[in-house]
């Protein structure tokens, strides 16, 4: 994708006050009769390393790709520093870099030759500056002992840095960033890190991921979507904190796996017990543990409860060994997967009503047989709330 030069001290970084760069409202998007994205919203604000989550298929990519103008959306509105990707693309182009997870790289030009002509073609037609520009993105990419060899000899690590030159060389205010550590070893997974939260500083970045803790290394926001829904929107604390309410408690203990589980269970306000290899559903498969068998487990509790005294008390006054007990943080992957599990939660009824917004049986002799088509591209849906915390759950008919 092309940009023209974009030169920071003209841009909006210039102005000292808060500016929405990235304004996504109703984002819906078809591909035939599958709802790739249903109804997206989120804005980033100037300065903001936003992590985008998802599991495959979610939808982050197409999301990324309407962003960027490389494809458009069904119905929706984007917006990159005020210029609508749509009916302002080139002006909207000229404040984005994109990384895409295949970098489109020609192999049999050297680095600086292959950014010269990305230059050249995004419209940086003097040639002093162009060249000047060129060696200054190699620099800050640490390039310039490689400017001269072929693309295609160089190793995953030093591509991925020549995509993130491409990206860079028209002097962006916002980049999108997709799965920019894919396939690097972890020196360099860790180089790239650094340069990313260094390039955040001046910067507003979209980083998409499935490496959930480089999220709670780099970035500042959170947005997590599922099945083409965003599911949840915020900082990585804040996720911890609220996820932190239902208190989950882990302690080592010295008896029979089957008592043990059995006295956890009883305590009031227990919702979850479980040991290693055992099943979480209650069962007691290969539970009959000898004595004196050191087991950790993992109790978790109604929200807003601190069981860690009653669990105490409960596994002395039986009169077993209380080795370690002790509260635990969940994790950005705990959350991430408790969050996207919530879409269980949701009954048949509303699954229902949601079909018959999306067409319920369509009288048009082209539509899929289940009957689901998409909306008119005329149309805007705004039926579904913006900041969803749970997906529903598609069924088939």
């Amino acid at each position: 994708m092309s940009q023209p030069h974009c030169d920071p001290k003209q841009s909006i970084f210039t102005n000292g006050r808060k500016f929405t760069l990235i304004e996504v409202e109703h984002l819906t998007k078809f591909y035939g009769p599958f709802h790739a994205l249903k109804d997206i919203n989120f804005n980033v604000e100037r300065g903001e390393i936003l992590g985008f989550l998802g599991p495959n298929g979610a939808g982050k990519t197409t999301t990324m790709r309407i962003i960027t103008g490389y494809i458009p959306a069904t119905s929706g509105t984007v917006r990159v520093a005020g210029f609508d990707v749509n009916d302002k693309s080139m002006d909207a182009r000229r404040h984005l870099g994109y990384l895409p997870e295949t970098v489109p790289l020609y192999t049999e030009l050297t680095p600086r030759e292959y950014l010269d002509f990305r230059g050249r073609i995004s419209g940086m037609h003097n040639t002093k500056d162009r060249r000047a520009r060129v060696f200054e993105t190699m620099d800050l990419l640490n390039l310039n002992d490689v400017q001269d060899k072929l693309i295609g000899s160089l190793s995953r690590g030093y591509r991925q840095r020549v995509g993130l030159a491409q990206a860079l060389l028209h002097n962006p205010d916002v980049l999108i960033l997709d799965e920019p550590t894919v396939g690097l070893d972890p020196v360099q997974i860790t180089e790239v890190r650094d340069l990313i939260r260094e390039l955040g500083r001046e910067r507003t970045i979209i980083l998409s991921t499935h490496v959930l803790p480089e999220v709670s290394m780099v970035c500042n926001r959170v947005v997590i979507i599922n099945r083409g829904r965003l599911v949840a929107q915020d900082t990585p604390i804040n996720l911890a904190e609220d996820a932190a309410n239902r208190k989950t408690v882990q302690l080592e203990v010295s008896g029979p796996t089957s008592d043990v589980l059995r006295i956890l269970r009883s305590v009031s306000g227990v919702t979850t017990a479980v040991a290693p290899e055992m099943p979480a559903n209650g069962g007691e498969a290969d539970a009959t543990s000898a004595d004196g068998l050191v087991r950790t487990y993992t109790v978790e509790g109604q929200t807003g409860v601190d069981l860690r005294a009653q669990i105490a008390s409960a596994v002395v006054g039986a009169g077993y060994d209380l080795l370690e007990l002790k509260s635990v943080r969940p994790s950005l992957e705990q959350i991430f997967i408790d969050v996207i599990s919530r879409e269980e939660e949701f009954t048949d009824e509303e699954l229902d009503e949601e079909d018959t917004d999306l067409g319920g049986e369509s009288d048009d002799p082209d539509a899929p047989e289940s009957g689901r088509i998409g909306p008119p591209r005329s149309v805007v849906r705004t039926g579904e709330p913006t900041q969803r915390i749970a997906t529903r759950k598609r069924v088939r008919r």
